[in-house]
């Protein structure tokens, strides 16, 4: 049985990011065991204060955030796109876990390098704009969307890496957000 990881990275409980979760799960449930981590619910500081010069220890909540991310086969992050980017603690919670030593090794004699510790896992990533994604993708060229797919899951090893654009949020219709609760739901049985 597949296992999936699902982090619900926006911050508002009664988003339309956690309606969309809440949909993609169950569509996961029907063959596959699933968790939920809710970036929300999580005590941490968001702040990688040194960098990767001295380790900061990790709170109780990332050490639990890093066990359910080991134990997934599959790891699926809903957000926002907010100025073009994942929320704060949802940015926080990438710099402060997926570490060295962690998600990914250097080596020491080059800085082209590095081993994926998280390969043999797959992802997909669910956002929702206030844009057409087209124009997301034409305008801007994603870069929220390049960030998380290529420069963190798959410079870890997290690969393949599938999309779900949603958008425009802002002014669409009940009709438009059903479509796409119905879809993702379908996403997560096909993930599953």
């Amino acid at each position: 049985m597949k296992k999936v990881l699902v982090i619900q990275a926006h911050p508002d409980p009664e988003s339309y990011c956690q309606a969309l979760g809440e949909s993609y799960v169950r569509g996961i449930k029907t063959h596959s065991e699933v968790k939920v981590l809710y970036i929300r619910n999580l005590d941490f500081n968001p702040n990688l204060k040194f960098g990767y010069r001295k380790r900061t220890d990790l709170e109780p909540d990332l050490l639990k955030a890093w066990e359910d991310v080991k134990w997934a086969d599959h790891i699926t992050i809903i957000h926002p796109l907010w100025w073009g980017g994942l929320p704060a603690m949802a940015k926080g919670f990438f710099d402060r876990l997926f570490l060295p030593g962690f998600a990914f090794q250097k080596h020491e004699k080059t800085n082209i390098k590095w081993q994926k510790l998280l390969r043999g896992k797959t992802g997909r990533i669910i956002v929702t704009m206030d844009q057409p994604p087209l124009y997301y993708l034409l305008y801007y060229w994603s870069p929220s969307i390049r960030a998380v797919k290529k420069l963190t899951f798959e410079f870890t090893g997290v690969k393949p890496v599938k999309v779900t654009a949603i958008g425009p949020i802002r002014l669409s219709k009940d009709s438009f957000r059903a479509k796409w609760l119905k879809k993702v739901e379908n996403l997560g049985k096909r993930d599953s």
